[in-house]
């Protein structure tokens, strides 16, 4: 709040065009007669009933986890993917009609107010250890939140500032407040919480390290069952989970276990995959399913391939250029740097034209996102007046930039070892503007520390899409700008873009949001501190036929097919009778038909 309060002027302006400004009023004390309650048990279910249990499902990451816990230091990282998807929230989303339906929550109502929402919690809901999941579990979770103990000040500003009351009539009826009223399709998401455990936590001083191993009691499928540091980490499938044969949870998280192996480098994961020691692999890069997904396995129809397209959100993928790390504190470097890196190139190569240009971060929300920004071409003249107008106007004996005895040298961070040969271009066509970019690849937990705690200079990098709408407070308030542990990686900080994002956030109605999102793309744009790269609409995969998918293969939102967890995971099954019946025709020399096995599903494609 107090970086709102900075902009008195501003504020004093809205307030006098909308009264929905002003601060919610406080809960009622007694639950609202009136209330209209609602649920959704109509839409259709989205598993097959052919689905199987058992098996163990073997998947990898490319670095151990840093921490278990959910929030605080560390907790970032590829593996929270997992621990987050396990965690069912109070409404979730239809995955192919984006109606809200229930998970943890019943009923849902709206108050008159347009700030606040009522929840009938489901009685049946239980943690991981039997014990009933309650409103008690949910007025400790906004106390957790918002303590300091547990150092994440994202959480600690949401859950003050965007969340700012939760009052338990009962132990089943809670109701939550937001600071501005929303329309309701983004309320129900917004102002909304996940419960966490009272009687699991000790929050005081040492919370942090106290709670770093410590697996802590969930509301989805499965549970850690084992933990080999360095090694592997595995969920085993609850016995009697409590959402079983609830509509929307049937024939889904259907291994009864997960196994999440370390594999450090992605191309030795795919011989594991090869030699059917991990069940499914990601085809999404061109080089995987160009070049090699090939041979016997796949000629003989043992491994299937599918290209399935979605529509989601895009991540925003590019390059983030941190502004507190000179030369790139000079927006005409930084605007330079853009103009010399050739991203088509990359796409027309090593791509193969699989991907498509990005142009802005935030594509794929509908009206939110700015269609009319373009990205920065690859151009070299515009890339030498920029920097030849940033003083960078001399050249080495190497042909780099120099200035003052500085070479103009931006060191690139990043963790993925099949981006390689995408660097490798972008460096050699930023040469021949006269940066030398050098590459620095680290593994996923070091690169993604480094990063957070702006260690870095340039991040090669992509952060997950998500939502109805774009969030911009978390990646570009000043708020959140150079200090570590935020997402503010490019340490942007102006307090006119601060001013819109927190107008922004604060916007009762979709057509003035819609109206900021647009204002806030541009001024991230002209800021020149993300540069777009790469999208895709669609998933590919590679995987042994034991594994069994629905008729329709997938949801709308689907941007894994094999995701094990998840509000539109865990669709597939292991047939172990298939796998017997596979592993012996491999024996033999057998071939399964049809061989080859090339699935291409256009359901949800846009542009057909």
């Amino acid at each position: 709040m107090n970086s709102f309060l900075r902009f008195t002027v501003f504020i004093a302006g809205l307030l006098l065009a909308s009264m929905s400004w002003a601060e919610p009023a406080p809960l009622p004390t007694k639950l609202p007669d009136t209330l209209h309650w609602k649920t959704n048990n109509d839409d259709p279910i989205f598993a097959s009933p052919k689905a199987k249990r058992g098996g163990r499902f073997r998947s990898f990451i490319t670095s151990f986890p840093l921490t278990l816990r959910l929030v605080g230091p560390d907790s970032n990282g590829s593996f929270a993917n997992y621990l987050r998807a396990n965690n069912l929230s109070l409404v979730g989303i239809h995955p192919d009609t984006l109606n809200p339906i229930p998970e943890l929550a019943t009923h849902w109502a709206f108050g008159d107010d347009g700030h606040s929402i009522f929840y009938r919690l489901d009685p049946d809901a239980r943690w991981s250890d039997g014990t009933p999941v309650t409103a008690d579990d949910y007025v400790f979770a906004l106390k957790f939140m918002r303590s300091k103990f547990i150092l994440a000040p994202w959480y600690n500003n949401y859950f003050s500032e965007v969340i700012t009351e939760l009052v338990k009539y009962d132990d089943y009826t809670i109701g939550i407040t937001g600071s501005v009223a929303k329309p309701a399709d983004e309320m129900l998401f917004e102002i909304s919480m996940s419960p966490v455990p009272e009687h699991f936590h000790q929050l005081n001083e040492t919370w942090v390290r106290d709670y770093n191993w410590r697996v802590e009691p969930n509301t989805g499928p499965y549970q850690i069952s084992e933990v080999r540091k360095g090694k592997y980490v595995e969920f085993t499938r609850k016995q009697h989970w409590w959402a079983d044969k609830k509509r929307y949870f049937q024939y889904r998280f259907n291994p009864e276990h997960i196994k999440v192996k370390v594999i450090r480098d992605i191309n030795i994961a795919y011989q594991y995959f090869r030699k059917g020691e991990l069940e499914s692999f990601p085809l999404l890069m061109p080089h995987f399913w160009h070049k090699k997904a090939q041979g016997d396995i796949y000629k003989q129809g043992y491994v299937g391939k599918i290209k399935f397209y979605n529509d989601v959100p895009q991540p925003i993928t590019g390059l983030f250029l941190n502004e507190d790390s000179k030369p790139l504190d000079d927006k005409l470097v930084r605007y330079g740097l853009a103009h010399a890196l050739n991203v088509q190139k990359v796409i027309d190569t090593v791509l193969r034209g699989d991907y498509e240009r990005m142009q802005t971060a935030h594509e794929g929300y509908g009206d939110y996102s700015n269609t009319d920004i373009r990205a920065r071409r690859f151009d070299l003249a515009k890339a030498d007046d920029y920097l030849d107008e940033a003083g960078w106007d001399k050249r080495g004996p190497d042909g780099i930039r120099v200035k003052e005895g500085e070479r103009l040298s931006i060191r690139i961070t990043y963790y993925n070892s099949g981006h390689n040969d995408r660097l490798v271009i972008l460096a050699q066509e930023a040469r021949k503007a006269g940066i030398e970019l050098k590459l620095n690849l680290l593994d996923a937990s070091t690169a993604f520390k480094q990063i957070l705690e702006n260690k870095h200079q340039a991040a090669w990098m992509a952060w997950s899409g998500a939502g109805l709408s774009p969030r911009f407070w978390e990646f570009y308030h000043s708020t959140n700008a150079h200090k570590p542990q935020t997402n503010n990686v490019t340490n942007t900080d102006d307090p006119v873009m601060d001013e819109k994002i927190m107008a922004y956030r604060k916007a009762t109605d979709k057509a003035t949001r819609v109206r900021l999102a647009h204002e806030l793309e541009q001024m991230i744009h002209d800021q020149g501190s993300y540069i777009p790269t790469f999208k895709v609409p669609y998933t590919r995969e590679a995987f042994w036929r034991w594994l069994k998918l629905p008729a329709f293969h997938g949801t709308r939102t689907s941007d894994q097919l094999f995701s094990p967890m998840g509000g539109s995971g865990g669709l597939f099954w292991i047939d172990e009778d298939e796998k017997d019946r596979i592993e012996a025709m491999k024996d033999d020399g057998e071939k399964l038909r049809p061989a080859p096995l090339l699935i291409l599903d256009e359901t949800w494609k846009r542009d057909k």
